[in-house]
């Protein structure tokens, strides 16, 4: 593991110049603490053999420069064997034509960074940069006895959806008879017993079946349901010649962990079928990304969309991921231990709090009236007859300093990855997340280090 130069003109660049000051990557390597979770981050790493491990400061930064750069894993790699400064921000101390390590590492990069530890170091990332604000708020309040409330926190929820074709009852029924075709084929040739034949499918006559419907551009419900029906028998008989087969340590542990998945597919849609009902607890909507759950949003063009809801919070201009799940839930629940959070992070607890109506729980009100902090909205019950005008300004403005959240959420899903995650496994989609948040914390953070370097060097021309 090469060690970190201590100033950009160490870097070597093989006798042409030096790296500038003012590069962005120069001063957003300064911003982030990367010798405080550097011990943290080698619990991951129990054993002592193999090759040499891939330092904190390189996992990280390379997740920054893919999700900044918004590249695939492989260009993100390209990138940085390119770019002296991408090298430079990953803590190597000189240039080199070579890659630093191959674009299948970044999978291994998201396992061991957690959600947990990304959270961790964006509010420490923060705070380090906001201390000053901090010291002089401490000064203003040192002579109370308790620091009153101050500042704004705003709160919402969004779905990050994961990038699947859109799932319907009949395309998942046909993917999973095609894998229970090929856990056949692949079972009977480990098998290789010429006494024992391959069981039948009728493959070609299910995927016949299947396309006669499919192609179809507004079929009947009744349509539906038989071809539906006829799906789920050719999985059941493919189900039970796979039971019969015997021999299932034979497989491979993706095609067995497929057909776990399969049955559970089938029990579900049986079930549904069988009720004539449209939804059940914990729905498998992707055979291959099992983990994901259908959210249901309510909003116009998007009623339901399929990947992690997250729950996070705005403080200062800057944005909190604070509760991440596949599966759907009430943020309103989350208010108290944001609050908490907020009080963790600033040192006291927020004047107001703007939400919206999901938000405006009895117990909520109740419990940000009980600490003096003022919730957003109108009252709950019947609203008055006649608002005043001072009323309807306070409503205005509480709706404008509501909109920065959405915003962000908006810059997250257009500007970076979070409109359409592309990794597939649980734990890592999380961490590609949580890098996101990290990642516009840090864009925030260098358009100030930017203004204040331009500050600085206008005042040095002035005199």
């Amino acid at each position: 593991m090469t060690r970190a130069p201590k100033a950009p003109s160490n870097f070597d660049l093989n006798g042409q110049g030096q790296l500038s000051e003012d590069n962005r990557w120069v001063i957003m390597e300064k911003l982030i603490p990367w010798s405080e979770f550097e011990v943290e981050y080698a619990k991951n790493f129990t054993s002592s053999t193999g090759a040499p491990a891939k330092s904190f400061r390189m996992a990280l930064g390379a997740l920054i420069i893919k999700e900044r750069l918004g590249t695939s894993d492989a260009e993100t790699v390209e990138q940085i064997r390119e770019n002296p400064y991408l090298q430079y921000f990953l803590g190597l101390s000189g240039y080199s034509n070579e890659a630093p390590f191959d674009s299948s590492m970044f999978v291994y990069f998201r396992q061991r960074i957690g959600v947990s530890l990304v959270n961790k170091i964006n509010e420490k990332m923060v705070k380090n940069q906001t201390e000053v604000q901090g010291e002089e708020v401490e000064k203003k309040s040192s002579d109370l006895s308790e620091p009153k409330n101050q500042g704004k926190l705003i709160l919402d929820a969004t779905c990050a959806p994961a990038d699947i074709k859109y799932p319907t009852d009949l395309g998942l029924l046909n993917q999973a008879r095609e894998h229970t075709e090929k856990i056949i084929d692949a079972l009977h040739n480990q098998i290789q017993s010429p006494v024992k034949k391959k069981p039948r499918t009728y493959r070609n006559r299910a995927r016949k079946e299947y396309l006669t419907l499919a192609k179809k551009r507004k079929p009947r419900q009744k349509e539906r349901r038989k071809a539906i029906k006829k799906q789920l028998q050719y999985i059941q008989r493919n189900l039970t010649n796979i039971e019969g087969m015997g021999e299932l340590q034979l497989l491979s542990k993706s095609h067995y962990k497929m057909l776990l998945v399969v049955a559970e597919v089938y029990r579900q849609q049986l079930s549904m079928y069988e009720k004539k009902e449209h939804s059940i607890p914990d729905r498998i909507v992707s055979l291959k990304q099992p983990h994901i759950r259908p959210i249901v949003r309510g909003k116009a063009g998007k009623s339901v969309e399929f990947g992690a809801k997250l729950s996070a919070s705005c403080r200062n201009g800057y944005v909190f991921l604070d509760r991440i799940s596949w599966d759907n839930f009430n943020e309103s629940g989350d208010l108290k231990i944001q609050v908490e959070a907020f009080k963790r992070f600033t040192g006291f607890y927020p004047e107001s709090i703007h939400v919206d109506r999901i938000y405006r729980t009895q117990e909520n009100r109740a419990s940000c009236k009980e600490l003096g902090i003022r919730m957003s909205g109108v009252r709950l019950g019947r609203p008055p007859k006649n608002l005043s005008k001072s009323m309807k300004k306070q409503a205005q403005s509480d709706e404008r300093i509501r909109n920065l959240i959405e915003g962000k959420f908006g810059e997250a899903k257009r500007r970076f990855s979070l409109g359409r995650v592309m990794t597939k496994l649980d734990n890592t989609s999380e961490t590609s997340i949580a890098i996101t948040f990290l990642v516009m914390n840090l864009s925030a953070l260098l358009r100030q280090a930017f203004w204040l370097f331009f500050g600085l060097f206008h005042n040095k021309n002035l005199f």
